[in-house]
């Protein structure tokens, strides 16, 4: 931003802020609509879903949001493999999944990620299809201390620092050297850069530079493909379901950072040093968010919680580590005017009075196992809620299954507005006619009169 502009938006209260950028939502930058009639839809499925999250006035119907992975490569005979190597096979079944099934909002297949570039960089964290893992198969994580305990108090004191020379290092083979070039702290003074660069000089340090290149050559590669499909898909008439991502602070450190185990042990252990990196976190979670909304001209926030759900800890252990740091990064992310997307993963039946803590109007949550009805007389009105069709029913019920739970859904969750059709968890497989059944009876049956 210029100064002027920059000054303008520090005036501004965070509803103008959110304004502003539904704003820019409404009319996105650079896209091409191939029609009139698919700029109104496009404008249509903003307008649709902003209504929905303000719990204002009632939308013209119930959204829609189809929370996937690799599902819309699967439902084309396309393995997880393919999607993970062929950027191109990956982005045009995306695309005719659009086409052919028509969700008001979609997740993007950059979520799928490069195969190819995980190869280059040797990556420790996660086997994928083709990888330790058949082809047929979607990504899986490898638990494991990335961080150890003696790391807590570097994370603490210098994030970038730790995550440079500690962490990465650790989970990605290529930058193991990484370990062993000097602080850039330390790079302060005339006399001190000749002896600063002499790891650089190492063969191995320089492989993993070289390393680094070569990833970077192959994502960009990548981001070709996923480029134009963004591209097609708004110019088409439909909505991105997000522009940003984040996570609760607990969630950055606990899945992948820390691991679960051991995070689990420093509960009990070590709950005052967690605490501190939690909080550490806390301000480059809001920070993250809000430079993928802003750059994606999308207000939306994605935030998948885990450790959070329910019988993961105590409610004592919620009120302490996880819930306050979470809350912060919502707050910070409205102050911005962004919208957190917070998709409740597992049960949040013992969470929901938590949720009303939040902004009225300025998010929205999707939930997988937990009690819609409950949800709605805790949260409607005040926070937009979604969810909860089974990944099970999509996977191996019936299509009259899923008509008849959704109509449930619209009967008792979605009067008075604030209630969007998604299913509960971002699915990696799917069958035609459950997922057709899903969207076009919402579509049909979900009308505000």
């Amino acid at each position: 931003m210029t100064t002027s502009a920059t000054e303008s938006w520090a005036a501004m209260t965070p509803a103008e802020r959110r304004q502003s950028r539904i704003e820019e939502w409404l009319s996105p930058t650079g896209v091409e609509f191939q029609s009139a009639a698919a700029q109104n839809t496009y404008r249509a499925g903003v307008t649709r879903l902003v209504d929905a999250i303000e719990c204002k006035k009632l939308p013209d119907r119930v959204p829609i949001i189809v929370s996937s992975t690799f599902m819309p490569a699967d439902l084309y005979g396309v393995a997880p493999y393919t999607a993970m190597y062929d950027p191109e096979a990956l982005a045009s079944t995306f695309m005719q999944f659009l086409v052919d099934y028509k969700p008001d909002y979609y997740f993007t297949p950059a979520l799928i990620g490069s195969g190819q570039v995980l190869e280059l960089l040797d990556y420790k964290q996660y086997k994928w299809p083709g990888h330790d893992l058949s082809k047929d198969q979607g990504y899986q994580y490898v638990e494991d201390e990335y961080m150890v305990t003696e790391d807590y108090q570097a994370l603490i004191d210098d994030p970038s620092d730790f995550w440079l020379r500690r962490y990465l290092p650790r989970t990605f083979g290529a930058l193991e050297p990484l370990s062993r070039i000097p602080a850039f702290t330390e790079l302060w003074e005339i006399v001190l850069v000749s002896a600063h660069m002499i790891p650089f000089g190492t063969p191995d340090v320089q492989d993993a530079l070289r390393a680094l290149m070569d990833a970077g050559r192959a994502a960009l590669a990548w981001a070709e493909h996923i480029g134009r499909f963004e591209a097609e898909a708004k110019g088409l008439g439909f909505v991105s379901a997000a522009g940003g991502v984040s996570k609760a602070p607990f969630d950055l450190l606990a899945d992948t950072v820390r691991g679960t185990r051991a995070t689990m042990l420093d509960m009990r252990r070590r709950p005052d040093l967690l605490l501190q990196a939690v909080e550490r976190l806390t301000p480059l979670a809001i920070k993250q968010g809000v430079a993928g909304a802003t750059a994606q001209g999308n207000p939306i926030v994605f935030m998948p919680l885990h450790k959070g759900a329910d019988g993961f800890m105590s409610d004592e252990q919620f009120q302490t580590l996880y819930w306050p740091s979470l809350k912060a990064v919502v707050l910070g992310l409205v102050e911005e005017g962004c919208i957190p997307f917070l998709f409740c993963e597992g049960g949040y039946d013992s969470r929901l009075e938590y949720l009303t803590e939040i902004p009225a109007g300025t998010s929205f949550c999707i939930f997988d196992r937990t009690d819609m009805r409950k949800a709605k007389q805790v949260l409607g009105g005040r926070v937009c809620i979604g969810g909860n069709v089974p990944s099970s029913m999509i996977m191996i019920g019936t299509a009259d299954a899923v008509r008849a739970y959704c109509k449930e859904l619209i009967d008792d969750v979605a009067p008075g507005g604030g209630y969007i059709m998604s299913f509960g968890t971002a699915m990696d497989e799917g069958k035609p006619d459950t997922v057709h059944a899903m969207v076009d009876f919402t579509r049909e049956y979900g009308v505000y009169s």
